[in-house]
């Protein structure tokens, strides 16, 4: 089981490691983190391979044969930088991702056990869950109707958060709140589980949360709902880190990413012909390019296929040259006219 929380931000965007295992290393630095290889640092905090090799300064290799138990990625957007407690990393092209990869390696892998997969966007009634532990989440608000619903039972988070200038009254504050009861209810519902954080198999959570973007365009970045609504998501999102950190017995990764916006697809392929162009003319000699990242199996492999068949070349052919006659085959002997006569 595995654990991550991540905020993606856009331009100027900001990745952030907010609790991590001793297991895995972040170093602290201001290494720029390529949004299109976020999910690649969750699958390489999980012990996953990734096609192409990262190298990210920001990740150290750490201890391979302890992998955390729960990866949780929570996408807000709306903001660039949110002030968080952890190793800060600028994001370079912000460009949507997700993690489908890393959850259909889970959903392979661990299809017998229990593994728990959770993809989540409130704001827009979008919800994946795979695996024999989603059972657990089944009763989990999903819908804009269940999640307002939920709010306004006895034991939502309405009775107990400072709402200072926000207004239960107001639809994008609304969201903005149910949003935050989501991470409530997850973090509940897994105390309830325990077992689940306690098995072999790693769990996956990923959440966007995009009430922040909402309020924002409502009232204003320079709000004061905009403000308050900031500082009750960074609290809520510490609260629901160390919640699910503790719950995974301190075995769990925390990333935060905040976005402003995402870069559309043209403005990526944009970027991509530009940074082709810098790369030609920062190699004026022509030389290859790096090692692929599956280059040192595919040569151990065929190495010790090489040596093997050249061992056993030189042993049949010693063997062969050395052959005493009389232990020939019966059909050699009795084919000799000699013996035949005998």
């Amino acid at each position: 089981t595995a654990f991550c929380v991540c905020f993606l931000g856009v331009c100027g965007g900001e990745f952030s490691i907010l609790r991590s295992p001793q297991s895995v290393v972040f170093r602290d630095g201001s290494w720029p983190i390529p949004g299109e290889r976020i999910p690649d640092v969750a699958a390489l905090t999980m012990g996953f391979s990734v096609e192409e090799d990262l190298p990210w300064p920001g990740l150290a290799v750490g201890d391979l044969f302890h992998r955390p138990r729960a990866t949780v990625l929570v996408t807000v957007k709306g903001v660039d930088k949110l002030p968080v407690k952890g190793f800060s990393y600028p994001i370079e092209n912000a460009v949507p991702f997700s993690l489908d990869s890393v959850a259909n390696a889970i959903h392979t892998l661990f299809s017998e056990e229990t593994p728990v997969v959770l993809q989540l966007a409130p704001s827009e009634e979008r919800v994946y869950m795979v695996g024999k532990a989603n059972a657990v989440f089944e009763d989990l608000s999903v819908t804009l109707r269940q999640l307002r619903n939920r709010l306004f039972q006895d034991n939502s988070i309405l009775s107990s958060l400072p709402l200072n200038s926000l207004s239960r009254n107001n639809e994008v504050d609304l969201l903005f709140l149910s949003e935050l009861q989501v991470l409530h209810d997850i973090a509940s519902l897994l105390s309830r589980h325990k077992h689940l954080a306690k098995d072999h198999s790693p769990d996956l959570y990923s959440l966007e949360l995009s009430g922040l973007e909402e309020v924002g365009k409502r009232y204003g970045e320079d709000s004061q709902q905009f403000k308050d609504a900031s500082q009750i998501l960074v609290d809520s999102l510490q609260k629901f880190a160390d919640e699910m950190f503790n719950l995974y017995g301190g075995n769990a990764v925390v990333e935060v990413v905040a976005v402003k916006e995402f870069n559309s697809p043209l403005s990526r392929k944009t970027r991509s012909l530009l940074q082709a162009s810098q790369v030609g003319k920062e190699n004026p000699y022509n030389l290859a390019y790096p090692y692929n990242y599956d280059y040192s199996v595919i040569f151990n492999i065929v190495l010790w296929m090489m040596i093997g068949l050249a061992l056993a070349v030189i042993v049949i052919s010693y063997n062969l040259w050395n052959m005493d006659p009389g232990y020939d085959s019966i059909i050699y002997r009795m084919t000799n006219q000699k013996i035949r006569m005998d």
